[in-house]
């Protein structure tokens, strides 16, 4: 059997986006940027792409603008509020310890243009205060960044709370939506959110395409200089196929969202009561507060890398945490976030699905991951020090 549990790194395309994507690399091929009719022909579809991905966020049209995906969308939404804060002499900037590597390294860059930033942690149930938050946000604060939902551990962040009060104190807030949107509901203008970022390979659209919502009143920075596209934001000629199947799979992850938590979320709760009787075992993040999709482990005395090398020899494709540090064999920040030992946070998997997945798959997966489990720690020496009681079990 061939289990794809590794959703959380990018999904399947769905029928219905491959269909319309394929469709308009035969039929539309203009320009939308050309005055003749097929430029104007193509226009139309990427307008009618942008209003519906505007409706399923509860944002008006203008304020979507498109981008490669949920990296540049990050990256675009943090210079845009330090271009802003820096008029103000703003140049502090907020966010957590477990935002993906897009967050954190753009942070990071900011600081050679003189911002100063501020992590706050997380509880050990991976969820940020909203009143950590608070107190973290100064006078001279210029943005408040925090994800919807953790992209390793799945945990749902307070944002509309965590929003409202930027909004009190006149902070820009941007969140990093790209695991969210399309699995838990989002409104931008109901969550007073002012920056939000979206990858379409996240809700079974395609690859190198996402969305950066700008609420209007902002004006994007500009990272691409070049032609007057996106309202003069955003250059180069756009990527209409890739768009308009981004668009049809978000509106089909919509409509369908409410059955498909259901049942994701079924699939979701089989593998955490499964795999929690394995001994010296923890489910990473809070039991509720999660994605519908996801499933995050740590197993004592037992190394990531060759647990998921095994498991894809019993045909279950996973993953030890976010897939752009997969070929890291440092642990995930996210896990040491929470206050896990380097240890405990090497033996991490994270089994992330989607409503392609199946109850037969999810009894295999609960089945096959404790043998392969006992078998690595019947190889380990540090696994026979903590049975023999030469070192103590963390877990």
């Amino acid at each position: 059997m061939l289990v794809y549990a590794d959703n959380a790194a990018t999904t399947k395309m769905s029928q219905a986006a491959i269909d319309i994507e394929l469709s308009l690399m035969r039929e539309v091929f203009g320009n939308p940027s050309s005055l003749h009719s097929a430029g104007q022909r193509a226009k139309e579809v990427l307008e009618e792409a942008r209003a519906t991905i505007a409706e399923c966020l509860g944002a008006e049209p203008r304020e979507i603008y498109f981008t490669s995906g949920g990296s540049e969308a990050d990256n675009q939404a943090i210079m845009t509020a330090v271009n802003l804060g820096a008029r103000k002499g703003k140049k502090h900037l907020v966010s957590t310890a477990i935002e993906h590597h897009a967050i954190l390294h753009a942070l990071e860059a900011m600081k050679a243009r003189g911002c100063e930033v501020t992590l706050v942690p997380v509880g050990r149930n991976g969820i940020v205060s909203a009143a950590d938050i608070a107190e973290a946000i100064r006078e001279d604060t210029a943005l408040v960044t925090v994800m919807a939902a953790n992209n390793e551990i799945g945990t749902i962040q307070p944002i509309e709370e965590i929003a409202s009060l930027c909004k009190e104190r006149g902070v820009i807030f941007h969140t990093d939506a790209v695991q969210a949107v399309g699995h838990i509901p989002i409104d931008v203008k109901a969550m007073n959110v002012d920056l939000l970022s979206l990858s379409a390979h996240k809700f079974h659209g395609p690859k190198g395409v996402g969305v950066l919502y700008c609420r209007r009143g902002l004006a994007p920075a500009i990272l691409i200089e070049g032609g007057a596209q996106e309202r003069g934001r955003r250059a180069g000629t756009e990527n209409l196929p890739a768009i308009a199947a981004m668009a049809r799979a978000l509106k089909d992850a919509c409509d369908n969202m409410a059955q498909n938590a259901v049942f994701v979320g079924g699939l979701r709760d089989r593998l955490i009561d499964g795999l929690s009787v394995i001994p010296h075992s923890v489910l990473n993040g809070d039991r509720e507060k999660r994605l519908p999709n996801n499933v995050n482990m740590c197993f004592e005395g037992v190394e990531g890398e060759a647990l998921l090398l095994m498991l894809d020899r019993k045909g279950i494709e996973a993953s030890s945490g976010s897939a752009c540090t997969s070929g890291s064999l440092d642990p995930s920040h996210v896990l040491l976030a929470l206050g896990l030992p380097h240890e405990v946070a090497h033996g991490s998997l994270r089994l992330s699905l989607s409503e392609y997945n199946t109850p037969e798959e999810m009894d295999w997966i609960v089945e096959q991951v404790p043998l392969v489990i006992n078998r690595l720690r019947d190889m380990s020496p540090v696994w026979e020090g903590l049975e023999d009681g030469s070192r103590p079990h963390i877990i």
